[in-house]
């Protein structure tokens, strides 16, 4: 059964830019997705396995396992789960305008990531930089974003273990944060997220889920933890939107996939060629 936004979850989305989701996917659901991880994690940068790729960005921010929705069922089944697809098609919006006619969504990236001790990725994003790609607003009792995350924990994620760290409302902020822009005059590549002020590191559960519009200010803690934190991301917005990577979904996929979910990973099959 496919779970809508309550009235509260709506509330707190649009005040924090966030809202937490408890055990969204079932502990057969985390253990399926980790074994296809296990399968994938060694993974270089560069490297393919089948229609997924080993990337990252040059820095310590761990393997990202790029078109994990290519790996099989389990990460299949994140492109429309029951937990968050509703809340999506709210937050993103656009039911009923030119931003639905191709289709109720689209996933511009999505891909699974393995981080180690050591390893987190800088504070990024905010209201104040003013990217049309993580555009917010709330108009006539609608939202419109231009990108919405679900961010799956597959691995418990604690004290030490490399959180996702948020600045609460900062989607809305229209001031960038003074310690993060000393660190960027510095050329500081990685700041050092958890330690801004006002800033709040998320704990979830094997299984839970932050969902959060992309211009929220976002980073991760450092993992000081031994082991490894793993969680998959699925970034969703309106039909119009195009691939942030240059990734395309494989024929084999969108065969497999039913049509509502063939949707929302490829809402532009038919590409027309300019006539002369």
């Amino acid at each position: 059964m496919k779970k809508k936004p309550s009235a509260i979850e709506k509330y707190l989305f649009d005040l924090n830019g966030y809202i937490i989701i408890k055990k969204a996917i079932s502990p057969k659901e985390v253990k399926d997705c980790n074994k296809i991880i296990d399968d994938l994690k060694n993974l270089k940068n560069g490297e393919w396995n089948g229609y997924v790729h080993g990337h990252n960005y040059g820095g310590k921010e761990g393997l990202n396992l790029q078109q994990i929705y290519e790996s099989g069922k389990p990460f299949e089944k994140l492109i429309d789960h029951p937990s968050w697809i509703n809340h999506m098609q709210e937050f993103v919006g656009g039911k009923g305008t030119f931003d639905h006619q191709h289709g109720p969504l689209f996933i511009d990236e999505n891909f699974a990531n393995v981080r180690g001790p050591g390893e987190a990725i800088g504070i990024h994003s905010g209201n104040p930089e003013g990217i049309q790609r993580n555009h917010y607003r709330y108009q006539d009792g609608k939202f419109h974003c231009s990108q919405v995350n679900i961010l799956i924990a597959l691995t418990k994620i604690g004290p030490g273990d490399g959180g996702t760290v948020i600045i609460p409302s900062s989607h809305k902020s229209n001031i960038q944060h003074p310690e993060y822009q000393e660190n960027k005059m510095k050329k500081n590549k990685v700041t050092s997220a958890e330690n801004m002020t006002g800033s709040f590191e998320v704990y979830l559960d094997a299984g839970d889920a932050l969902l959060f519009v992309d211009s929220l200010c976002h980073g991760s803690a450092k993992r000081t933890n031994k082991g490894e934190r793993r969680i998959a991301v699925y970034r969703y917005g309106p039909s119009w939107g195009f691939f942030r990577h240059p990734y395309r979904p494989s024929s084999e996929l969108l065969d497999r996939l039913t049509n509502f979910q063939r949707k929302i990973v490829m809402p532009h099959e038919k590409i027309l060629t300019p006539s002369n």
